[in-house]
């Protein structure tokens, strides 16, 4: 039976950390076994909000690469490439956004979450306010059935979904598929001060952290505001460290709450321990990293391998998009 197609991706904007290993790699990693995947180094979408200074992108890309490997995505299983090598998906960018009204844009969640959540940076552009369109060509120009989200992302898909309809409308065609969600729950899991975690709060651990910056890092996490002293009673459910177990030890979380709640063990020997589990779960990660980043061209052939195999599947489909236009 023939897989469906799945289309994902992430932007390079910085090194990777736990938060993307917990919300998208470990998934990506069981997909691959089911679906026909594509993962996309998103680097149009990461100039968007970068575009003052892009310098390191090229350097993020290959670091992200890396890391997308070395947390169990195949290379034998799965597409990688990178956005701007495949010519295609500005090609649908193009075409798609003379259809697209505005007030679908403006009214458009993610829009506005991004413009509240990166408001250091100046990304009230014209650029910027297209980029759900982008990433609806980013979809639809593989014909990707299903797109795996959180459900905070349904609305963005909904988007996708209306441009795909509109457009199928207007050229009396069936050419641009209806992409369908394929909903995943992401465990709850903040940065290190109990926020999101981001690099913009510096409140993250990279899936490159040595195990002295992890160790030191993990000793930093905020816990339970209200346990002072050691003899007081913790609350696990408000602890963040106590969250930490639940997605990388969950055989202890219900030990270490219990030791918490009774005050039978204090907050720096939970971080401690916390620690020590992390810096174990990334052990075999960077052992593949150190092993990829020593001969880099590997990893370029891997990305020219899946540019090629993204080419040429998207080159097939915008021809058919060009037909259904009569151009």
């Amino acid at each position: 039976m023939k897989k469906k197609r799945i289309l994902s991706g992430m932007r390079p904007t910085g090194k990777l950390h736990l938060g993307h290993l917990v919300g998208a790699l470990g998934n990506w990693a069981v997909l691959q076994d089911d679906y026909e995947c594509f993962f996309m180094v998103a680097d149009w979408h990461a100039l968007m909000s970068e575009y003052v200074n892009p310098s390191k992108m090229k350097e993020y890309v290959i670091d992200n690469v890396v890391d997308w490997i070395s947390c169990g995505v195949s290379v034998d299983k799965s597409a990688i490439f990178v956005q701007s090598d495949v010519g295609a998906h500005l090609d649908l960018f193009a075409i798609l956004s003379c259809l697209v009204p505005l007030g679908w844009l403006q009214r458009c969640p993610t829009y506005k979450e991004q413009l509240r959540e990166l408001k250091q940076k100046e990304i009230t552009t014209y650029g910027f306010l297209g980029y759900p369109v982008l990433q609806a060509a980013d979809i639809l120009i593989y014909q990707a059935e299903c797109v795996p989200i959180g459900e905070d992302q349904l609305p963005h898909l909904e988007l996708t979904r209306e441009i795909a309809r509109r457009f199928n409308s207007l050229y009396k065609t069936k050419v641009l598929r209806d992409p369908q969600p394929l909903l995943t729950s992401f465990p709850r899991f903040l940065g290190l001060d109990g926020r999101k975690m981001s690099k913009s709060y510096d409140n993250c651990i990279y899936l490159s952290d040595s195990k002295d910056l992890v160790k030191k890092k993990t000793m930093s996490m905020i816990t339970d505001p209200k346990r002072i002293k050691l003899t007081d009673n913790g609350h696990p459910d408000k602890c963040n460290v106590c969250s930490y177990y639940k997605v990388f030890a969950p055989e202890l979380k219900e030990e270490v709450a219990k030791k918490c709640s009774h005050a039978e063990i204090g907050c720096t020997d939970c971080k401690r321990k916390i620690g020590d589990i992390l810096i174990e779960r990334l052990s075999p990660i960077q052992e593949k990293r150190n092993k990829l980043l020593s001969d880099k061209q590997q990893i370029l052939d891997i990305i020219n391998k899946g540019n090629k195999k993204a080419n040429q599947l998207t080159s097939a489909i915008l021809a058919d998009v060009k037909k259904a236009m009569g151009l």
